[in-house]
C-alpha cells in the first residue's frame, strides 16, 4: 500500500469516526431534550393524557369553538412529540380526580365545568366573572386584589397554569388554559408550545400560574402574547376578605 492509498483510507476512516461521534452526540442531546420535555408535561413514553374541552354554543351535541379546536391541535402536537397518547373528553363527562394522567383543560368556567372545579379547588385566589348580563366586568379576571377586564379584540387576558399536588414524579400535572375569549385559549396553548423549555428551566416540576395578555387579537389573532405577570402566589392564596379589587387593568 503506497502513501496515497494509505492517506485516502485514513481520511475515510477519520470521516466515518467523526460522523459516528456526531450522530451519537446529536442522539444523546435529542434524547435528553425529549426526556426533559416528557418530565415537564408528565408524559413518559406511551402514557395517556386527557384533553378536556368546553362545549360550544351550538346546542346539546358535542361541538367545540373554532379557536378551541386550534388549541387542541396545538396540544395534540405537544403530546405526540412526547410519544404519548390523548383522549378528548367534553367538560361535563370528565368526572375523575387528577394526578394519574396529565390533563390539559381548555376554556373558561362559564362553558367548562371542569375548569370551574379546578379554579375553585386549586386556585382559590382567582375569580372569573361569568355574568350573562352585559357590563364592564363581564368576563373579567380577579386575581388576589387585582381585576383584569376584557376589551374584545383589543386587550384580553388568559391564565396559563401548571399545577400538581406535590413534586412527586408519580403525580401527573394538570395544565389550565383559561381565557376570556376562545381565541385567548388558543393564545395560551401557543404560548406554552413556544416557551415550554424556558418554563421548564424556570419552574422545573413545580406549579405556576401565569397571566398572559393577548394584544389586538382582531388583527394579529393568537400570535401577539406577552407575559403580564407571574400570579402563582396570589392565585393559590385565598382571596382578600374584601373581594372588591383595588385596581383594574384595561387597555388605554
Amino acid at each position: 500500500m503506497n502513501d496515497d492509498v494509505r492517506n485516502i483510507v485514513l481520511g475515510v476512516v477519520a470521516a466515518g469516526v467523526s460522523a459516528a461521534i456526531g450522530w451519537v452526540a446529536r442522539t444523546y442531546l435529542w434524547k435528553r431534550r425529549l426526556r426533559r420535555k416528557q418530565v415537564f408535561f408528565g408524559l413518559p413514553d406511551n402514557s395517556e393524557s386527557l384533553l378536556v374541552v368546553n362545549r360550544g354554543a351550538a346546542g346539546p351535541e358535542f361541538a367545540v369553538m373554532r379557536y378551541d379546536v386550534f388549541a387542541l391541535l396545538e396540544l395534540a402536537a405537544l403530546i405526540k412529540d412526547c410519544n404519548a397518547h390523548a383522549q378528548i373528553l367534553p367538560h361535563d363527562t370528565a368526572r375523575q380526580g387528577f394526578g394519574e394522567r396529565t390533563e390539559f383543560c381548555v376554556g373558561g368556567p362559564a362553558s367548562n365545568r371542569r375548569m370551574a372545579a379546578h379554579l375553585s379547588s386549586l386556585l382559590p385566589g382567582v375569580r372569573v366573572n361569568v355574568d350573562a348580563e352585559p357590563g364592564p366586568d363581564r368576563g373579567s379576571f380577579q386575581v388576589g386584589s387585582e381585576r383584569y377586564r376584557v376589551e374584545n379584540g383589543r386587550e384580553e387576558y388568559a391564565l396559563l397554569a401548571r399545577l400538581t399536588a406535590d413534586r412527586s414524579q408519580n403525580i401527573r400535572p394538570v395544565f389550565l388554559f383559561c381565557g376570556q375569549t376562545s381565541i385567548t385559549n388558543q393564545a395560551a396553548t401557543r404560548y406554552l408550545a413556544r416557551n415550554h423549555e424556558r418554563l421548564a428551566r424556570k419552574y422545573g416540576n413545580g406549579s405556576f400560574v401565569l397571566l398572559l395578555k393577548v394584544i389586538n387579537s382582531q388583527a394579529y389573532g393568537p400570535d401577539v402574547v406577552e407575559l403580564a405577570d407571574d400570579v402563582t402566589r396570589a392565585a393559590q392564596a385565598p382571596l382578600p376578605a374584601a373581594e372588591t379589587s383595588r385596581n383594574s387593568h384595561r387597555a388605554s
